[in-house]
């Protein structure tokens, strides 16, 4: 290290490159960039990159040639300054020595044959400048550090820690459950929105300030270049999809393609409004057509009779109760509190408990959380607590009996937001599902559009085929139609569809 003329003490020279231990990075820390993502997460998580890939401010960075998706992201680095073994949250930032501003690039077009470990796809040579000053970190507020990133000197990030949804005392303290922090080691805490693709020729800049001393890093400065070298046969071979796009760019708009449909995307007013028109078996009809015979939740209880509810689903998965693990993950604001006060209007709380009869997956209380949330329905394969209480409320519920035990006794809350079973089939957050008296069905949010279209005029159809059975056709060519019925059914479409004129 050393010093720098301005006064603001170490920079990051090449020294300082060679001396650092291990590079740990944040996946998801900041809101912003979870919204983007449209996960966030409970607890942080991480990747290692290699020491080989750090770099100084003033340097470049390759693009291999024939990949187009080189993505910046604009961190705020800690440098740990005294060794961290299982500390506390509170006294994390203790052990954090100094800040600097980093550049997290990452190559998206190989991320596919990491298969999550971000080795090769975050790890190149120079995809992680550091510098060029180091604030000691003893001198500025972890609460109130602004990062900003510039692209060809335009704006693209600008955020603070305010911002952050999990604060760096608690990621040094997590990462120390496991492994010793080393004086040198770096962390790199996640990058907010804003994170985009470059090309060659192209300048990144970040920048790390403490807003209420007005100390600075200065500008991380990095020009991407053209690699003359691409990929060889004897390895994995690059490979973008649209997702990849996506998550490059940051959103679907940017990556010129069009978003995959999600739940809510998927769920319009008109698609909705169809779906409650239609038969539960008409719409398990259509998805059979489709090769997709599993998707009914079977074997529940409805508190609401036949009504119908439509809606997008968030998932809770309860695993097989262990003591142990129920007293880290059972009691005070866990998983099942969690996923009932985040839920929203046009939701639908589908629970995995296994098909477990035996102790109960929610009581009123948390039924009544969940109506004044404004969700459209809660489904359990396992059993409710005061099940009179929640039957009298307005939020219908499928359940699998009543049990007066509470969770401790079966299950402990693990996990929101992932796929599970319910019920004999799958459900993914996000999917639609329809469900009534008749029968509980999951749609992929894709088919969602096809499907009401189809039902809706399936429908129709069995409505015409009805009123003329009633008036005392026989149903040989008529059910299903043969040509001479096809062609009354459709000019009577043309008229208005009136079964008043049949």
């Amino acid at each position: 290290m050393t010093t720098t003329p301005e006064g603001n003490g170490a920079v990051v020279d090449a020294a300082f490159c060679e001396r650092v231990g291990k590079v740990i990075a944040v996946h998801l820390a900041y809101r912003s960039r979870a919204e983007q993502r449209g996960r966030t997460p409970a607890f942080p998580s991480y990747f290692m990159k290699a020491t080989s890939s750090l770099a100084t401010s003033g340097g470049t960075v390759e693009r291999p040639a024939g990949t187009e998706l080189l993505a910046f992201e604009g961190e705020i680095a800690l440098v740990i300054g005294t060794a961290a073994r299982r500390v506390s949250p509170e006294a994390g930032w203790n052990h954090v020595g100094w800040v600097t501003a980093s550049n997290d690039l990452g190559l998206y077009d190989i991320k596919h044959a990491d298969k999550g470990s971000n080795v090769r796809s975050k790890s190149g040579d120079g995809f992680t400048p550091l510098g060029p000053a180091l604030l000691p970190a003893a001198d500025v507020d972890p609460r109130n550090l602004r990062l900003r990133t510039w692209v060809n000197g335009e704006i693209a990030q600008d955020a603070t820690t305010e911002d952050l949804i999990f604060d760096f005392g608690l990621i040094v303290a997590d990462l120390s459950q496991q492994m010793t922090l080393h004086p040198g080691d770096v962390i790199l805490t996640g990058t907010p929105a804003g994170s985009s693709v470059v090309v060659p020729g192209d300048v990144v800049e970040v920048q790390v300030d403490d807003v209420a001393s007005s100390r600075s890093t200065g500008r991380l400065a990095t020009t991407v270049t053209a690699g003359a070298e691409g990929f060889a046969a004897f390895g994995n071979p690059t490979k973008v999809t649209d997702a990849d796009r996506i998550d490059a760019f940051g959103t679907a708009d940017a990556a010129g393609v069009d978003a995959p449909l999600t739940g809510a995307a998927a769920l319009t007013a008109a698609v909705r409004e169809k779906l409650l028109s239609v038969a539960t078996a008409t719409i398990s009809g259509a998805l059979r057509k489709r090769g997709l015979n599993n998707v009914a939740i079977e074997g529940l209880n409805a508190t609401k009779g036949t009504r119908k509810v439509i809606g997008v689903a968030r998932t809770l998965r309860y695993v097989p109760n262990r003591e142990d693990l129920f007293k880290t993950h059972g009691g005070g604001y866990n998983a099942q509190k969690r996923v009932m006060d985040s839920l929203a209007p046009g939701e639908i709380l589908v629970m995995e408990a296994r098909g477990e009869t035996g102790s109960a997956t929610l009581g009123d209380i948390l039924a009544l959380r969940s109506q004044v949330a404004g969700a459209e329905a809660i489904i359990t394969d396992g059993g409710v607590r005061d099940l009179s209480a929640v039957a009298e409320l307005d939020i219908p519920l499928f359940h699998n009996g009543a049990h007066p035990a509470v969770l401790g006794r079966k299950h402990v809350p693990w996990s929101v937001d992932e796929t599970i079973g319910c019920g004999g089939t799958t459900v993914q957050p996000g999917d639609i599902i329809v469900a009534d008296a008749d029968g509980i069905l999951v749609i992929p949010p894709a088919l969602a559009a096809e499907i009401a279209d189809e039902t809706v005029e399936q429908e129709r159809r069995d409505a015409f085929v009805f009123a003329h059975v009633q008036k005392g056709n026989k149903i040989d060519g008529l059910f299903p139609m043969n040509k001479q019925w096809l062609e009354k059914y459709h000019a009577w479409v043309e008229a208005g569809a009136d079964l008043g004129t049949l």
